[in-house]
């Protein structure tokens, strides 16, 4: 089992996140438990995700190996660098205006 993962009852673990969330509740402001609920969605999203995709490729008999398709991640990753720098650039332009 992972280390990060505590070897406790489902039910224990699903209330130690509701007793966490309700003392975060006094000590931030609305924006502030927005802000952090929204990013603690994105996180479970991406492990979500991953472990789904993982899932699928177990399902089809790919190995999980990391060097698999290296230059299309890649390029992929490149890809997704030149939009992000496009809406950065846009960003700019817009505030110097």
């Amino acid at each position: 089992m992972s280390k990060i993962i505590p070897d406790i009852s489902p039910k224990t673990f699903t209330l130690s996140a509701v007793v966490i969330g309700y003392l975060l509740l006094d000590d931030l402001s609305a924006n502030e438990q927005n802000a952090l609920g929204n990013w603690l969605m994105l996180i479970a999203q991406l492990l979500c995700t991953n472990a789904f995709y993982k899932e699928v490729r177990q399902e089809r008999g790919l190995e999980d190996n990391d060097n698999m398709g290296t230059d299309k991640t890649i390029e992929m990753m490149q890809k997704m660098m030149k939009a992000m720098q496009k809406e950065i650039d846009e960003l700019k332009q817009k505030n110097s205006s």
